[in-house]
């Protein structure tokens, strides 16, 4: 009986010391295993370990890829247009010793906030060096500047212990007090492009509608040239064909210009018409037993003595007019007269106009 009561709690006592002594490593984990605050062994293989119990403490670190959200900062690219920079990086602990004695206890919080210094530093040097404009920073070299500031990251952060695997920029904006001035600005640049896209516009439209009026006007001359010319040969076949009719048949067209002389002498139902019964204007209105030989026709000008047209193309008018007047007779505006004497318009002799009441 009393060797139970001793050897109970000694088994008790032993399984304590025991299960005290012995540490597990996860396979995501790195330990460190410290004595009044140094290091005495370093546990970075997943698995069982051992430590002095009541005096030994272990301290585990993840050994996995751990993000860090960065504060928004403002950078100044080379032509100074002030950018608003949202970044975030991946890392990873690579020497936990050397982690142990940067941060000490304060651990993951203390290195990260360390972390955040240095992206923030790189960031602003890179992104402010000289030849890195806004456009650089929003063009496809967007990916080579996130490569340098980790490449430098990295070998500030191995002082800590840490290994920068990755840096992102997630949003490169403008600051509020710069988005009216900037809108402006484009909204601007987009007006000029457009004013001269109108005048381009504006200029193709004068030239056409200038090389159409060019084509009406040359094709107008060109049909009044063409008009003048048939018109110019109308007018010499007439007169030709006058002067041959006029050489075959001198009585016939004395004949024919009389009908004429006839028909515009008493057109109209109010002419009046006053001359002697003996007059030649109605020689052809008698029988032809009563002609009484009368002085010898006055016709007009022979026509074969006419002389052509000084330009048979484009014939002037005061040709034609002189032409017509040889061979038309008078307007009957010169024998109509109401009550009135009447002009003679035979083409075989002056008629004597008399007065009556």
């Amino acid at each position: 009986m009393n060797k139970t009561t001793y050897i109970l709690p000694a088994f008790v006592v032993v399984l304590v010391v025991v299960l005290s002594s012995i540490f597990v490593v996860d396979e995501r984990e790195k330990a460190l295993v410290l004595r009044f605050g140094q290091i005495k062994a370093v546990k970075e293989e997943p698995g069982l370990g051992f430590k002095v119990p009541l005096l030994d403490e272990v301290v585990t670190y993840d050994d996995r890829i751990l993000s860090l959200d960065t504060e928004t900062i403002e950078v100044t690219p080379s032509d100074d247009r002030r950018l608003v920079v949202d970044a975030f990086a991946r890392y990873r602990i690579a020497d936990v010793v050397q982690f142990r004695q940067a941060v000490g206890v304060g651990g993951v919080r203390v290195a990260e906030d360390r972390l955040q210094g240095i992206l923030n530093a790189q960031i602003r040097e890179v992104l402010g060096a000289d030849q890195v404009t806004s456009d650089t920073i929003l063009s496809e070299d967007r990916g080579e500047l996130m490569i340098r500031i980790r490449d430098q990251a990295r070998g500030e952060a191995l002082s800590l212990g840490l290994d920068v695997v990755d840096v992102r920029l997630k949003q490169t904006n403008l600051p509020a007090q710069n988005l009216e001035a900037t809108f402006a600005r484009m909204r601007a640049e987009r007006e000029r492009e457009a004013a001269d896209e109108i005048a381009r516009g504006n200029e193709a439209a004068q030239r056409v509608r200038a090389l159409a009026d060019r084509t009406v006007v040359e094709t107008l001359s060109e049909a009044e040239r063409e008009a003048n010319v048939i018109r110019g040969e109308a007018d010499a076949e007439r007169n030709s064909i006058f002067a041959d009719s006029y050489g075959a048949d001198p009585e016939f067209f004395a004949f024919y210009r009389s009908l004429q002389a006839y028909e515009n002498a008493i057109r109209g139902g109010n002419s009046t018409m006053v001359m002697t019964p003996d007059s030649q204007f109605f020689d052809y209105f008698r029988n032809e037993g009563e002609i009484t030989p009368t002085a010898p026709i006055e016709t007009p000008a022979s026509l074969e003595n006419v002389e052509p047209a000084k330009d048979p193309v484009a014939p002037t008018a005061a040709d034609v007019a002189e032409e017509m007047e040889a061979t038309e007779p008078q307007d009957e505006e010169d024998s109509d007269a109401v009550d009135g004497p009447a002009s003679d318009t035979s083409p075989v002799g002056e008629p004597q106009p008399e007065e009556t009441n």
